[in-house]
C-alpha cells in the first residue's frame, strides 16, 4: 500500500496522460497521418514518458500541482484544436 500513497499525486497525470495521448491519436487521423508512423512516434514518447516519470519523480514531486495542471490545459488546447480541424474551421 506504500507504493500507492506514495505516488497517489501522480494518479491525475496517469488518467490525463492517456486521455493525452487519445486526443493526439484522434488528430493523427484527422490530419491523415500514416498510422504506423503515428503507432511507432506514439511509442517512443510513451518510452520517454516512462524513463521520465521512473528517473524524475523525486524531483517532480515537488511541482505535481502545477504539472497537472499545465498537463490539463494542454489536453484542452489540443481537444479545441482537433475539434476545429475536424470541423474544418
Amino acid at each position: 500500500m506504500s507504493f500507492i500513497d506514495d505516488y497517489k499525486e501522480f494518479w491525475g497525470l496517469l488518467i490525463f496522460g492517456n486521455i493525452e495521448n487519445l486526443v493526439l491519436a484522434c488528430q493523427g487521423t484527422v490530419a491523415h497521418v500514416n498510422p504506423f508512423i503515428l503507432g511507432g512516434l506514439s511509442l517512443i514518447v510513451v518510452i520517454i514518458w516512462l524513463l521520465l516519470g521512473t528517473y524524475g519523480t523525486k524531483i517532480a514531486i515537488k511541482y505535481s500541482r502545477a504539472i497537472e495542471f499545465i498537463g490539463g490545459l494542454v489536453i484542452f488546447i489540443l481537444g479545441i484544436q482537433s475539434m476545429l480541424e475536424a470541423l474544418g474551421i
